[in-house]
């Protein structure tokens, strides 16, 4: 058996196992059947990306089993790896396979733990799938595969109506862009005759200039046709517009918003725009809308992450934010580097998702940031492992000597968007910049009120609850919370006497060394082989990176190669001067840019807008058929009428049956005397 076969169906058959099997097979064998099948897969994954590194692999397509034959269309299950796949799959694989370990100390006192791990490995199957698809019908399968484990895993605690609320909406949004995916697929066989991605992908540069008849007009072929698959990522990977799913699928157990946010559902976006990159080279129109939808979308996050108080929410936005980043390399020709961005986030993302994960642990689960403080002395390992994050994600490094994974690939990005020459691509490099120096600023931020500072527990309830149970006091006592934290605010830290910060255990610290090693690393050891000249044929036959434009990102001005750096340490600053020389300061700018400030903190109102034009408007649609169409018309002149007429007419029948021997003789009479009169008159 090939080992990229055993690299798929291994997690498939352990979400089997431990999904169908866990009342036969007990708790802690289904866990390790799962995070065993996962450590696999990944040590599988890395010899194949490591002999890509080297030049020693070719692409090459492994076969599964025939699929679909019908008239012209006819494809198979098959199985291709090059260059894109192995990158994908060392990205899946290391982030899920860490994922698992880390949810058996998350997740240690679930009662569904079996089920959890279940749709974990089926969650990374489904993204497997669509990132080894040799076809656009096999990635669309694995594309609605992640979109469905999503929705299990955001509403996995299912008795929560706000997960409940969360999972639908991640569904309902993702169906919007999916039916412009769907009508990508289509409208690319209607063209090309075929959706085997390398035979689409030879032929899209000829198709470059021709029509196609759309909605009654006629437009460019490949513009259409990549418009609707950049719909189908937007929704995926969260662009504006189609963002709205994101923050809330925070609602889903911390694991499994890292495995989201660092190597599944958002990265598929990516992933397919940079696997299409010649079908969207085939459209300049169509670059241009990726670059400004990206850069419109890392500009919009940055400045919500700015303002949110969940731990969680800020790494969320950050999350729409750096898929920006993603989609403005890839629409100014740089796939490569998008794809840089791709793996070097996904370590450094998981990272800080985790390491959220491990704070909220230690706070027993209070997520406001708020309601921390001081804790770099109580969880020290997991403050070193969110400080490797931080450094990452804002970009910290020194041009030609070393840096951290985010400062070459984000970097990267905002040299290529300047190299390309383009509006679009400047457009996207100063948006960049902006968003570099918010990025600093919340990431510091969140590092500040988390670690630095006075401890500020006695404000939370979720604290104050467990002080109370650990002493015995139970539920009830819990009803006067607001008076004891009134109390325990007056009287200083006396208010949490009872309560202290406890470390995570190792199954949640192991993975959080790991990553904070992808965090420093991945960035200095890779960034040869992704983005430097003579990188191209480190694609080649993968994405459409042109040795061009490599070289064009190692040319721009010296000033383009420090804003980066200038921007971060601004921002660095900024925050240390609002949150801990000054602590007073944000309260008071806050209250100066009143409007402004609630306009952001609301998300740009996004949610509300969308409530007014969509959701309200369908309700009153929806109640409109329901009580007129479908009470008043369907049930009223369909079943509730033909029973009431049947009701009627056995009344009416009832009256005939009297039991009486004259009656029905005397009908019989009637009935015989107008037989007789027929008959005679005819």
């Amino acid at each position: 058996m090939h080992p990229i076969q055993l690299i798929v169906f291994l997690p498939l058959l352990a979400a089997l196992v431990a999904g169908l099997g866990a009342r036969l097979i007990g708790k802690v064998p289904a866990k390790l059947v799962t995070t065993g099948a996962l450590f696999a897969s990944c040590a599988l994954s890395w010899p194949i990306f490591l002999s890509f590194l080297s030049g020693s692999a070719e692409a090459s397509v492994v076969p599964v089993l025939q699929w679909v034959r019908s008239g012209d269309l006819d494809f198979a299950w098959a199985l291709r790896v090059d260059t894109l796949t192995a990158i994908m799959l060392v990205v899946i694989t290391s982030v899920s396979a860490l994922v698992h370990l880390y949810s058996w100390g998350y997740m240690d006192e679930d009662p569904d733990q079996p089920r959890f791990f279940a749709y974990l490995s089926l969650f990374t199957f489904a993204m497997l799938l669509l990132v080894t698809a040799d076809n656009l019908v096999q990635m669309f399968f694995g594309w609605e595969g992640v979109g469905l484990a999503s929705y299990l895993l955001i509403g996995f605690w299912f008795r929560k109506p706000s997960a409940n609320a969360a999972a639908m909406k991640a569904f309902v949004v993702n169906r919007v862009g999916d039916l412009g995916f769907m009508m990508g697929i289509f409208g690319t066989f209607l063209v090309f005759g075929t959706v085997s991605i390398p035979a689409i992908l030879a032929a899209a540069p000829g198709m470059a200039g021709s029509t196609i008849g759309f909605l009654g007009h006629r437009f460019d072929t490949m513009t259409v046709l990549c418009i609707l698959l950049f719909i189908g990522a937007m929704g995926k990977s969260a662009q504006l517009g189609l963002h709205t799913w994101l923050p809330d699928a925070m609602e889903g157990p911390t694991p499994v918003s890292a495995l989201i946010h660092a190597a599944t559902m958002v990265t598929a976006g990516v992933f397919m725009v940079c696997r299409l990159s010649p079908m969207f080279q085939a459209s300049e129109t169509a670059m241009h809308v990726v670059t400004y939808v990206g850069a419109a979308t890392l500009f919009f996050a940055a400045t919500i992450g700015t303002t949110q108080w969940d731990i969680k929410r800020v790494i969320a936005y950050s999350t729409c934010s750096q898929l920006g980043y993603m989609f403005v390399a890839a629409g100014v020709g740089a796939p490569g580097a998008a794809m840089f961005h791709l793996f070097t986030h996904a370590f450094f993302k998981a990272l800080l998702f985790l390491g959220a994960g491990s704070v909220i642990h230690a706070m027993h689960h209070e997520q406001d940031m708020r309601y921390y403080g001081g804790l770099r002395k109580h969880i020290p390992l997991t403050f070193w492992a969110m400080m490797m994050g931080t450094l990452a994600i804002t970009g910290v490094g020194i041009v030609d000597v070393f840096g951290f994974a985010g400062f070459y690939s984000k970097d990267s990005i905002l040299e290529a968007a300047y190299g390309a020459g383009t509006a679009s691509g400047h457009f996207g490099f100063w948006m960049g910049i902006t968003a570099a120096l918010l990025t600093s600023f919340y990431s510091w931020r969140l590092m500040f009120l988390t670690f630095w500072g006075k401890p500020r527990w006695e404000q939370s309830e979720h604290i104050q609850h467990a002080v109370h149970d650990a002493h015995g006091h139970g539920h009830d006592d819990h009803a006067h919370g607001h008076d004891d934290h009134a109390h325990s605010h007056a009287h200083s830290h006396d208010g949490t006497a009872g309560y202290h910060p406890h470390e995570s255990p190792l199954s949640m610290l192991l993975p959080l060394a790991l990553l904070s090693v992808g965090a420093v690393l991945a960035g200095f050891v890779f960034h040869h082989a992704f983005i430097s000249e003579g990188g191209g044929e480190f694609w080649k036959g993968s994405v459409a990176f042109s040795e061009h434009l490599i070289h064009a990102m190692h040319e721009v001005p010296e000033w383009v190669k420090w804003a980066p750096f200038a921007v971060m340490a601004t921002g660095l600053l900024a925050a240390y001067v609002a949150y801990i020389a000054n602590p007073g300061l944000p309260a008071a700018f806050a209250g100066a840019i009143g409007p402004l400030y609630r306009f952001v903190l609301n998300k740009w109102y996004f949610d509300e807008l969308y409530n007014a034009v969509f959701v309200k408007p369908a309700m009153v649609l929806g109640r409109l058929f329901w009580k007129q169409g479908d009470i008043g018309i369907i049930d009223r002149f369909g079943p509730n009428g033909a029973a009431a007429l049947v009701a009627r007419s056995s009344r009416i029948a009832v009256r005939l049956q009297s039991g009486y021997l004259n009656s029905y003789a005397l009908v019989m009479l009637v009935g015989l005397v107008g037989a007789v009169s027929w008959v005679i008159a005819k």
